[in-house]
């Protein structure tokens, strides 16, 4: 186990959300299973290299915007694939790369290029790319190199 790992808490449905989200994220992998009696009561399982621990536990703490997951998109056919399968079911998109999904999770789908133009050591540049990134839902990566470039 990780000395660090998110754990995720659910109502009643941990284990159509694991489903879920080994169905988006093609490396994922359940590790273990944790059973009460029949009930499974939690599990850890892996995406994209990163293991979570779930919870089946009842309502009363649903997830917040406060906490989401970040994925590292290489280009803007990664953040097409990851958006619509994140949103498929009952998603919620939200804005600047953010959506939930219809489990209530947040999700952050931010290509590379945009920390790369973000951090662009002309400021005037990367204050441009931040304008345009603040207007948008689903981050649109040429969009955001035509506001770099002044167009």
């Amino acid at each position: 186990m990780n000395k660090l790992t998110p754990f995720l808490w659910f109502d009643d449905q941990m284990d159509e959300a694991i489903a879920f989200y080994s169905g988006i994220f093609p490396d994922a992998e359940i590790i273990e299973h944790e059973k009460l009696g029949d009930q499974v009561l939690s599990a850890r399982f892996r995406l994209a290299g990163q293991e979570f621990m779930a919870m089946n536990a009842g309502p009363g703490h649903p997830f917040t915007d406060a906490f989401s997951i970040l994925i590292d998109c290489e280009d803007q056919a990664e953040v097409d694939r990851y958006w619509d399968a994140l949103l498929a079911g009952g998603g919620k998109e939200s804005m600047c790369g953010w959506l939930q999904d219809r489990f209530g999770l947040s999700w952050q789908v931010i290509p590379r290029r945009l920390t790369e133009l973000m951090g662009d050591s002309d400021r005037a540049r990367a204050k441009r790319v931040m304008d345009e990134m603040m207007t948008q839902v689903k981050i649109d990566v040429v969009a955001l190199e035509r506001a770099a470039d002044g167009a």
